[in-house]
């Protein structure tokens, strides 16, 4: 008799499923998670032909997509070529090579030091990204916009042969480019329903159901009127998001004592259970797709959570509890909050783990903004997060207080007994590199993508628009920020074409997965802009292909009673 699969922790523990239950329905493909992942991945199913019915966790669709700017990368894209912007096949594999794991990188070896794994995926988004984003684009699922002039975030890098163009954007998108996820996925889900694709919330899957012959032939979901059992002729999807949301799992699995981020609440990990019980193995589960954000936001518990994409302010830094700078405040998202993390081995502890953003009225005057995540924002819009105060020494004591709330979640940090006089120094350095537009210490504004990023500022900008002095007089304001993911990116091993492997690395037959839900090869890496969606549309495309060869299973009276 098969048994359904549970979920493991909290969740229901596996039990046996009745026999004489029936399914309530049956479709080709089973598509769990109706988000950025999930929707492309259903209308390629179902322009293959097949029945196809998306199964949502929450209420609502979208998942983390819904909020994201929905840039997608895509190297090699159809308007690069015909603008001719040469993007070889070999030097963006050699890019995505030298980021994903640095330690191992060897441009003289044929694979870069890569495993056949790692560079089977990397072939894969190149080869396939392109096809999938025109095919949305063809058929009005996801129309885009070319975004030429984006740099990547490591377009200085010898190994970047293709600097500029690989990013695409959903056509509606406003004008800063910032709501594009709004825009993908009403297209998409628009296009779903146009096209014949069933959608469903509040169907919580926690359990697949497996044949005695080890094929998955169907899915158990929880809903608000009981559990539902929905039977798959061909192929079980999940596109469920990462573990974001998940405090046993990112505490045991991840790296640092990373915090929750702007991941969709739904992302609990839900397949990681239900794969390891089949048999799954695990790949890349230390990293996420990481930013920064003022924690006060992120302890607010708020569903609406954008991560700091984008660090905004020219006359503005980030100090430690010491008062003093410890990094470039406009590094690209990712890379900067692994600066949070930053271990003490001589004191034991994280002393990076809250970072104090300060800023003055220049900045608040002329860099407010509510995109992107950003800390400084309008005067009338939720600013919670902000410490305000007319001098320098006020602004210590209210950050000494909001410190002192928190210092249970950051290791009991505190200012340092020195913190104001440190700050003075800091200051008046940093003042003096911003006059003459050179920062000595971390380079802020040497690289494109730290222009690109650095939001409005005012028409006084000098020649490092990155910076400029901080103000002599108040007010002054300031938030606390740390890291936090944006998702996850470690689950179950995936071929390039979706399945699921099992522990002697053989497909699980009939399940399949894609996204921040299954492991990915891109290892600590962010490439670029778009550097999470790119990807996934291009393994959506390719997982929707394997699952339509898959045959069609028939299912006699005797073996529907037997599962």
């Amino acid at each position: 008799m098969n048994k359904p699969i549970s979920s493991a922790g909290p969740r229901e523990t596996a039990r046996p499923s009745p026999p004489e239950r029936p399914y309530q329905s049956e479709y080709d493909v089973v598509v769990v998670g109706a988000g950025g992942g999930g929707l492309p991945t259903a209308l390629f199913s179902r322009w293959l032909g097949n029945s196809v019915v998306i199964l949502e966790k929450a209420d609502e669709i979208g998942g983390t997509a819904r909020k994201a700017a929905f840039w997608y990368w895509v190297p090699n894209n159809r308007p690069m070529r015909e603008l001719g912007i040469a993007d070889p096949k070999e030097d963006a594999i050699r890019l995505m090579a030298r980021l994903s794991r640095p330690q191992g990188y060897n441009p003289d070896d044929p694979k870069f030091g890569m495993t056949d794994w790692e560079y089977a995926a990397f072939e894969a988004i190149y080869d396939s990204a392109s096809p999938a984003a025109e095919l949305l684009a063809e058929r009005n699922a996801l129309p885009y916009r070319h975004c030429p002039d984006v740099v990547d975030y490591w377009a200085e890098l010898p190994e970047n042969k293709a600097t500029k163009g690989r990013v695409l954007l959903p056509l509606g998108a406003n004008e800063t480019m910032s709501d594009g996820g709004k825009v993908a996925i009403e297209t998409m889900s628009a296009a779903a329903v146009r096209d014949g694709v069933e959608i469903r919330t509040a169907h919580r899957v926690q359990r697949v159901i497996r044949r005695e012959d080890g094929e998955i032939v169907g899915v158990e979901a929880s809903t608000p009127g009981g559990t539902t059992r929905i039977r798959a002729r061909k192929a079980v999807i999940f596109v469920t998001g990462g573990f974001t949301h998940d405090t046993t799992f990112r505490r045991n699995y991840l790296h640092a004592p990373v915090f929750p981020g702007c991941g969709a609440r739904s992302n609990e990990g839900d397949l990681i259970p239900i794969a390891t019980s089949l048999g799954a193995q695990l790949r890349n589960m230390n990293y996420a797709w990481m930013c920064p954000a003022p924690l006060e936001r992120i302890l607010d518990n708020n569903p609406g959570l954008i991560g700091t994409f984008s660090s905004p302010g020219d006359s503005m830094i980030w100090v430690n509890t010491a008062g003093k700078r410890v990094a470039n405040e406009k590094l690209a998202y990712n890379e900067m909050a692994q600066v949070f993390f930053q271990w003490d081995g001589a004191t034991s502890s994280y002393p990076n783990l809250a970072l104090i953003a300060i800023w003055d009225r220049h900045s608040q005057k002329n860099c407010a903004s509510v995109d992107y995540g950003r800390y400084i924002v309008p005067e009338g819009t939720d600013d919670r997060h902000v410490i305000k105060a007319d001098t320098l020494e006020g602004l210590k004591t209210a950050i000494a207080d909001r410190l002192e709330k928190h210092k249970a979640l950051t290791g009991g940090l505190s200012l340092d007994k020195d913190f104001l006089k440190n700050l003075d120094a800091t200051i008046e350095r940093f003042n003096r590199f911003a006059e003459a537009g050179k920062d000595d210490d971390f380079r802020r504004g040497e690289r494109k993508i730290e222009v690109q990023f650095n939001g409005p500022v005012g028409d006084d900008a000098g020649s490092n628009p990155t910076m400029y002095p901080i103000s002599d007089t108040g007010p002054y304001y300031a938030t606390l920020m740390t890291g936090a993911t944006l998702d996850t990116k470690g689950g179950p091993m995936t071929t390039v074409d979706g399945h699921i492997l099992d522990d002697t690395g053989m497909p699980i037959p009939g399940l399949f997965g894609v996204g921040n839900c299954v492991a990915s090869a891109s290892g600590r890496s962010y490439w670029a802009g778009g550097a999470t969606l790119g990807p996934i549309l291009a393994f959506a495309y390719r997982a929707a292909g394997a699952a339509n060869a898959q045959p069609v299973r028939t299912f006699s009276t005797a073996a529907q009673a037997a599962e």
